[in-house]
């Protein structure tokens, strides 16, 4: 029987690349068998984290906004992966609230164990996602079950619809398929 995958797409830009580049892992994840649940922040309600810390007692956060079910859901998955655009060398906004918003994962008793960050951005340097994967690691460090499992980047790509033929494709599709 395959994982229960919950990938998580937070670009909101019809056609991005970083979402084709997710469809890619995706694909194969579910061509080794695994059930993948895709989620776009796209439309979303999701507020900032008030700090208050009330999640850790009540086991969900206090604001009533569809972060609550995203919790929910990533707290079921076996396996999630991220996927950001990077902006100024760094995660999506989007993507930064909803991890911050998930914290009463961390007094849960979450099932997922490997996490995976599929990546793009205009600049093609190797170390341009260092700083998103490194906040991404920064709340992983706070699951002592979870890990780090594999990064995909794909640089060098603008305008929506030009990851076509890029090589990063076929690296998510590998790594999806030895989820």
């Amino acid at each position: 029987m395959g994982k229960n995958v919950l990938a998580i797409s937070s670009s909101l830009r019809a056609h991005s690349n970083s979402d084709t580049l997710l469809d890619s892992f995706i694909e194969g994840a579910e061509s080794a068998g695994n059930h993948v649940e895709k989620i776009s922040l796209k439309g979303k309600s999701i507020a900032f984290c008030r700090g208050c810390n009330a999640c850790q007692t009540l086991g969900k956060c206090v604001i009533n906004d569809d972060a609550i079910e995203i919790a929910k859901k990533m707290e079921q998955a076996d396996v999630i992966v991220f996927a950001t655009p990077i902006y100024y060398y760094e995660m999506c906004g989007q993507l930064k609230t909803l991890i911050d918003r998930v914290n009463s994962l961390y007094a849960s008793n979450y099932k997922f164990r490997d996490i995976y960050v599929v990546s793009t951005a205009a600049e093609d340097e190797d170390y341009v996602d260092e700083r998103a994967v490194n906040g991404i690691c920064g709340w992983i460090d706070c699951f002592e079950r979870a890990r780090l499992a594999g990064k995909v980047f794909a640089g060098g790509v603008t305008d929506a619809g030009e990851i076509a033929g890029h090589p990063a494709l076929k690296e998510a599709f590998d790594m999806g398929a030895r989820v």
